[in-house]
């Protein structure tokens, strides 16, 4: 690994724990290797990022999940955390969580977070008969890419609405 590829990996969890503080969050998913582990068992597109010659540029996590499960989210039923561990594996999902989206600051407004989550959802409808999105907003941009991804991908989208 290059210098420059280590400091953007470097600067790509640092903006993850920056946003989503999951470190102090246990309600939330905090990625490490098990839970990366499980992510590619519920299917090898939960995960997906793009990289140029420094290094990642943005990450994506989205995860299949049940219906039923889904909607619990969506009522505050169970957490994201939850909602994770709940999933089963080896079934048909129906329904996808956006989870989450980080592309660095110099590369944002291009459309990379969108093109790599509605390339998941693709390669994933190939194998689950998914009829919903749903996610929950951190931001406005969290907002707006949901709400593209859901219009592009002709599917319903739900949303968690923060407490608070």
């Amino acid at each position: 690994m290059s210098r420059k590829t280590s400091e953007n990996l470097v600067r790509m969890i640092q903006l993850a724990e920056e946003f989503f503080g999951t470190r102090n969050d246990p309600s939330q998913i905090s990625v490490d290797q098990n839970v990366m582990s499980r992510l590619k068992e519920v299917h090898p597109c939960t995960m997906t990022e793009k990289q140029t010659r420094k290094g990642p540029i943005s990450w994506v996590l989205i995860i299949p999940t049940t219906e039923g499960l889904m909607k619990r989210f969506i009522r505050k039923e169970i957490n994201e955390r939850e909602l994770f561990k709940k999933t089963p594996l080896h079934i048909k999902y129906n329904a996808i969580y956006l989870c989450s989206a980080l592309v660095l600051p110099e590369h944002r407004k291009k459309g990379i977070a969108k093109q790599l989550m509605c390339k998941a959802i693709k390669s994933i409808k190939k194998e689950h008969p998914i009829d919903a999105l749903f996610y929950w907003a951190f931001s406005t941009a969290g907002k707006r890419l949901a709400v593209s991804v859901a219009k592009e991908c002709r599917l319903p989208l739900y949303k968690r609405i923060n407490s608070g």
